[in-house]
């Protein structure tokens, strides 16, 4: 088959005064899909991966970066038309593979009504770049609206999608066709009364008044108080998407306790009269310029049918390497394998609450490594076995030890999930990655900050703590020796307090924290260690979770123990002295009646895998051979 690269080869082997016959333009024309436009945007018929010449690219607004919105306008050697990149496409325009006069494929592509207008609006969602001619093919004509307008009226009108006249679904505890709770019953219409068509995610904008979309709900967060000047209230959010796109949507107050219960994760609803707003891209991920707000016009549907064609969750994944050049707070989509996780521990937020959290060094085929940390019932219940594959939508990043990750509010984990790209990890992890020397971007970068890889011993670690802020480090070393004596303490019983009760001298107990006296107490640990290493020894602090986990007991068991039986009591110390583990320790200067010292505490410990530490080791040794 003679190419257009093939033609033009050929010209240039002949003289300068050739011409191409007048067929030329017929078979370019011919190569692209004639008549398509009209058929997709005019007679709203689907055409199946069509073939079109790029003519014109634009972008939309002034912002730059991965949010960006661009225009194009598309021909098919007949006719051109204008049309949307889905925002998922904005690499080829960046990497500049998608230039004017380019010929494309159309994989994948949507073309919705808006609203109750005859205005369509086409988002090209998949594409492939066939060739880069360096001329317009054809004398293509504008399709305009006015045409599509009067085509329209014209041509009878198409059945309603059965998509929206569907009967509401009954549902339980209701007497009629109106849904329990507070949804509205009636889907939202046009002034005729027939249902309004449900136009794409990605074609909503602030201007636009009457609008319906057919989404589903991949995330919705806990309901949260808030108070400020204005007032106070609760209000939760959720994620929406459809084959154009993703847009996160907030209820407030009484839209909050109207829709909380009913809407669930996972089903399709048509939505309506919500108001439009600038995203506020410090909170989200969602890759829109806009968010949804519920108010008392709100129209929430659920559609009971097969609504296969809308997709569910979307990622945007960034790689670990790509981090260490993200500023503080960023929110952004990562996937990593679990290389190691640390002990659930407990921390005291400025709120004197006690929360679970557990830190977890997420690897990828960067071979770059990152501290994630887990909060609360994540923390709790994470199973590191096996190395899974975490996919996070939502991730913060923190400056917190050069560049480490935590869950932000509204932050979604997927463990395992069922995508490509989980795949792939974790088939080069288990045949590659596993041995892989990597670098971690979550070490100590200078003074100060927490990170989890930076490794020293005992000795070098004397440098550290002479700043305001504690510094962090990773040692192997040796238990030597615990203190049994005052390492456990009556404590309040109330859940979020861990205040040292006075005793009273009757059996009652005062917590001058929560102000109140109470009969009941619960032990907390706070154990004394002498550790040694190849360089030197000191005495570390831990507290309740490390300490039980050191001790194999729990602190209520050995408070027990203490009072019927010392014997045993003092067993459990002496069975877990000698024994070595990987501590994660924090070091600081504290000043203590008018002394200076520096004080180390144990964040967590974990069994030694020789393995992983034999080979540092050997990393270790290799650069002090070139050295």
């Amino acid at each position: 088959m003679i190419t257009l690269d093939l033609l033009k080869y050929l010209a240039r082997g002949k003289s300068k005064t050739y011409c191409f016959p007048t067929s030329f333009q017929s078979y370019c024309t011919m190569k692209l899909s004639s008549g398509a436009l009209k058929e997709i945007s005019v007679d709203s018929k689907h055409v199946d991966k069509p073939i079109f010449q790029l003519l014109a690219l634009k972008k939309i607004g002034a912002n730059s970066g991965s949010n960006d919105r661009y225009r194009l306008l598309l021909s098919d050697g007949q006719h051109s038309y204008s049309a949307m990149l889905g925002t998922q496409l904005n690499s080829l325009v960046n990497n500049n593979q998608l230039q004017p006069k380019t010929i494309v494929q159309l994989d994948k592509y949507i073309c919705n009504t808006i609203g109750d207008t005859n205005k369509k609006v086409m988002i090209v969602l998949e594409v492939s770049i066939l060739d880069q001619p360096n001329e317009k093919i054809g004398n293509p004509q504008p399709l305009s609206s006015t045409n599509q307008q009067q085509q329209n009226q014209a041509a009878p009108a198409p059945a309603p999608a059965q998509t929206i006249n569907k009967p509401v679904p009954k549902f339980q505890g209701g007497s009629s066709n109106k849904p329990a709770g507070n949804f509205y019953s009636n889907a939202p219409t046009t002034p005729g009364g027939t249902p309004a068509k449900a136009q794409p995610i990605a074609s909503l904008t602030p201007y636009q008044n009457r609008w319906t979309i057919k989404a589903r709900v991949t995330n919705k967060t806990a309901i949260r108080r808030w108070n400020n000047s204005r007032g106070e209230g609760e209000l939760f959010s959720m994620d929406l998407v459809d084959q154009s796109g993703e847009i996160r949507a907030t209820a407030f107050k009484e839209q909050c306790q109207k829709y909380y219960d009913l809407i669930q994760i996972g089903k399709v609803y048509l939505i309506s009269k919500c108001g439009l707003k600038p995203a506020n891209k410090q909170y989200t991920s969602i890759d829109n310029d806009y968010e949804m707000t519920f108010n008392h016009e709100t129209i929430v549907q659920p559609v009971d049918e097969d609504v296969e064609e809308i997709p569910g969750m979307q990622f945007n994944f960034r790689k670990i390497d790509e981090l260490e050049n993200c500023a503080k707070d960023t929110i952004l989509d990562v996937i990593g394998v679990v290389k190691s996780a640390g002990d659930c521990t407990t921390i005291m937020t400025r709120n004197s609450q006690e929360v679970a959290k557990r830190d977890v060094q997420l690897v990828d085929d960067s071979e770059r490594i990152v501290n994630l940390t887990l909060w609360r019932e994540q923390a709790e219940t994470f199973d590191a076995s096996n190395n899974p594959v975490l996919a996070i939508k939502g991730a913060k990043v923190s400056d917190f030890g050069g560049r480490s990750l935590n869950l932000s509010s509204g932050a979604v984990l997927q463990m395992n999930p069922d995508i490509p790209r989980a795949h792939q990890l974790k088939g080069w992890y288990d045949n590659v990655g596993y041995s892989k020397d990597m670098h971690s971007i979550s070490e100590q970068r200078g003074g100060g900050g927490g990170g989890s890889a930076n490794w020293m011993t005992i000795k070098e670690s004397q440098n550290l703590g002479q700043g305001e802020k504690p510094d962090y480090f990773t040692m192997k070393g040796t238990i030597m020796h615990m203190k049994s004596e005052n390492c456990l303490y009556k404590a309040c019983p109330e859940k979020d307090c861990n205040k040292k009760l006075l005793d009273n001298g009757d059996n009652t107990y005062r917590c001058e924290k929560c102000s109140k006296t109470c009969t009941d107490f619960k032990y907390r640990l706070i154990l004394q260690s002498y550790i040694h290493d190849c360089t030197g020894s000191v005495w570390v602090t831990s507290f309740q979770d490390t300490a039980e986990y050191l001790l194999g007991q729990n602190a209520s068991y050995l408070g027990q123990l203490k009072e019927d039986d010392s014997d045993a009591f003092n067993r459990v110390f002496t069975e877990a002295l000698f024994k070595s583990y990987i501590f994660k320790m924090r070091i600081k200067m504290e000043t203590y009646n008018e002394e200076s010292r520096l004080k180390n505490s144990c964040i967590s410990a974990a069994p030694v895998d020789f393995k992983e530490y034999s080979r540092r080791l050997i990393t270790e040794i290799n650069k002090l051979a070139i050295m």
